[in-house]
């Protein structure tokens, strides 16, 4: 039976990388004029944020990203990881993560996709992450586990990632993009499953949602820079987070959830630019795999945070001598831990933007 979450134990994080976030905020009021919003500036974008009124929101720009980081250079909230200092600045329970170029979805029968609403259904729901259920999510509505599942296992466990899909703009990563340029996803499929303990999942922030308690600090902003800080690769910044915050929930005992809720994808950018700014990492990742999936932690890390750094000290021992990279994303992830721990209760408030 699911857990309800009231209103006001849920943030809604949006990474503005627009000015204009008049239309964007209007198709999404039905589901967010209920909660909190939390709206974090690019720091590179110059442009004045136009909102519509109506809405509970806090706007960070970077100025309070300044004052809230401080000197810690390891830690950049530049590009789509601005919304990281969203999780960070955070004081609710839950977190839902939404990108400025996403608009609701619709259902095979054109009903409107309410994602705030699924995503809370998948973290107040168990997920059964120990025995694969071939009826997918059994805690949902007519389902049911199958002939076969352990008794012992049906219980489930707390459900800490909830990783929502795309319609229209699939994601792909650049070359998948750049060779099959007008290709749309329009498959609707009207399914939950846990992610099977140890299996890897790539994630985007742009259609995600957490408990900030269980998992937040393993969403860490550390795979910034390649070619000595003087390319972003963009993406892989979220994948890296992905890898990092699975290994943590496996190893911590909780549940990994994707499919519903969808969303629709308007915007991906230049796939070719995209390509010249990750192609090193890209290649970097068939090397990176392997490596998270063969981490182990020690018994002794109970806590998120002391898991993210025993992390990252494997990525300095293990990884750290392959790429520089490497060895400064484990600064980053300890930096990270730092700088979370450090914020800790305290409370910021939005400058003018």
């Amino acid at each position: 039976m699911s857990l309800a979450i009231k209103d006001d134990e849920v943030d809604i994080v949006i990474g503005a990388l627009r000015s204009d976030l008049t239309t964007f905020m209007n198709e999404w009021r039905p589901m967010f004029s209920r909660f909190h919003l939390i709206i974090v500036k690019d720091p590179d974008l110059k442009e004045e944020l136009k909102i519509p009124e109506g809405f509970n929101l806090d706007v960070y720009g970077k100025p309070d990203i300044d004052q809230v980081v401080g000197s810690s250079t390891s830690i950049l909230f530049s590009g789509y990881s601005c919304r990281y200092f969203g999780y960070l600045v955070s004081r609710k329970k839950y977190i839902i993560s939404v990108d400025d170029d996403c608009l609701p979805a619709r259902d095979p029968k054109g009903f409107l996709v309410d994602a705030v609403a699924q995503h809370i259904s998948n973290l107040t729901n168990p997920a059964t992450p120990f025995f694969f259920n071939t009826l997918y999510d059994p805690y949902a509505e007519g389902a049911d586990f199958v002939r076969g599942y352990p008794f012992s296992l049906r219980g489930g466990v707390k459900c800490a990632l909830s990783c929502g899909l795309w319609l229209n703009l699939a994601d792909h990563d650049a070359p998948t993009q750049a060779l099959k340029a007008r290709q749309r996803n329009s498959r609707y499929v009207d399914a939950v499953m846990t992610v099977p303990a140890g299996s890897l999942i790539p994630i985007s922030g742009i259609n995600i949602a957490f408990e900030r308690e269980a998992v937040g600090p393993a969403l860490v902003p550390a795979l910034k820079l390649a070619g000595e800080g003087k390319c972003r690769w963009e993406t892989m910044e979220d994948i890296w987070s992905g890898l990092c915050v699975k290994v943590v929930c496996d190893h911590l005992g909780l549940g990994v959830k994707t499919g519903l809720p969808y969303i629709w994808r308007t915007d991906r950018g230049d796939p070719i630019a995209s390509l010249k700014k990750e192609w090193e990492g890209v290649k970097l990742m068939e090397e990176v795999i392997p490596f998270f999936q063969s981490v182990r932690l020690p018994r002794e890390a109970t806590t998120v945070e002391e898991c993210i750094v025993e992390v990252a000290k494997a990525v300095k021992e293990r990884l750290g001598s392959m790429d520089p990279v490497f060895a400064r994303a484990a600064k980053a992830m300890l930096d990270w831990i730092k700088l979370w721990q450090s914020v800790g209760s305290s409370s910021s408030r939005s400058s003018a933007v």
